[in-house]
């Protein structure tokens, strides 16, 4: 009787877990294959009868690229600005909203509205608010400094779009942090009152502790997001002026949908991962081992 409930179960299960499993295998796993394969090749879209086993001709041929290495180190200085930026505006916002006693949830719809408006939209209402007569420069005009290009020049562009990227995604990561700070025991706050400790050290010693969690995981899933940028460019600048915006996912994304180069795309998919890959472990272990170690402070002073 066991055996059947058993194996009724079980196949109630597989019914449930099924169809997303074979929704999995087509549209992730299938696909991160061919991309290994593909990376091997020189499979051509508009002609695959022709495609060649290469090697690592293709990697090879990438790490060679001027603009796939300009592409990189653009994606790696969006990542340093934007980074310390959402994570701390995200902190600074949810700790001032936390503080608030009054139209609480107005603040926290009016900072979230930005992260469900499409990419798209915001980078649309992002080039009027840059333009030449546009409203940031008509407020610059006001208080007496002279216009600036913003996305038009290549050394604004970028940093123009990672302000922009952080007005769109802090909400998300504020509402993240703030969800952490009210779920901080009050206890801890009173007992530290009680001690005479300053806003600073009450900040320092009981809400950043409590919130390490929290800021690993921020830390981690913005990193991971700024490296995907291709949405903002592709609206706003092309990728330009002079390559200046040129991200390495829009450059895979140019090299296999537009110029059909799967191969020589899917290499550059793979680099892309395994360094992803790799920095989110590195982060971890740092994060891990700063973790154990006031763990250990902790159990000692006991």
């Amino acid at each position: 009787m066991n055996m059947k409930k058993n194996r009724s179960t079980s196949l109630l299960g597989m019914a449930f877990f099924g169809p997303a499993l074979v929704l999995l295998i087509l549209f992730l796993f299938l696909p991160m294959l061919l991309t290994l394969v593909f990376s091997f090749t020189d499979y051509f879209a508009l002609n695959p009868d022709l495609t060649h086993f290469v090697g690592l001709e293709n990697y090879f041929t990438i790490f060679k690229d001027d603009l796939f290495l300009a592409a990189f180190w653009n994606t790696v200085k969006f990542v340093i600005i934007i980074v310390p930026a959402q994570c701390i505006g995200a902190l600074v916002l949810a700790l001032l909203i936390n503080k608030v006693t009054i139209c609480k949830k107005y603040f926290k719809v009016a900072f979230f509205i930005p992260v469900v408006m499409s990419l798209a939209v915001v980078s649309s209402l992002w080039m009027q608010i840059y333009s030449p007569e546009g409203i940031l420069n008509t407020m610059l005009g006001y208080l007496g400094i002279d216009a600036q290009p913003f996305i038009y020049s290549a050394s604004q562009a970028l940093p123009s779009i990672a302000i922009m990227s952080v007005w769109q995604g802090v909400g998300y990561q504020m509402i993240i942090f703030l969800g952490g700070l009210q779920a901080i025991n009050p206890a801890l706050y009173e007992a530290a009152e009680m001690d005479h400790a300053s806003g600073w050290q009450k900040f320092k010693d009981i809400t950043l502790p409590e919130l390490k969690p929290l800021c690993v995981f921020v830390f981690i899933t913005v990193t991971i997001g700024a490296f995907r940028m291709i949405v903002q460019p592709m609206v706003m600048t092309g990728g330009g002026p002079s390559h200046s915006t040129y991200t390495l996912v829009y450059d895979i994304y140019e090299t296999g949908t537009v110029n059909w180069e799967i191969g020589l795309a899917s290499s550059m998919a793979i680099v892309f991962t395994l360094f992803v890959v790799v920095l989110t472990i590195i982060q971890t272990i740092l994060t891990k081992d700063k973790e154990d170690k006031d763990a250990r402070k902790k159990t000692k002073t006991r």
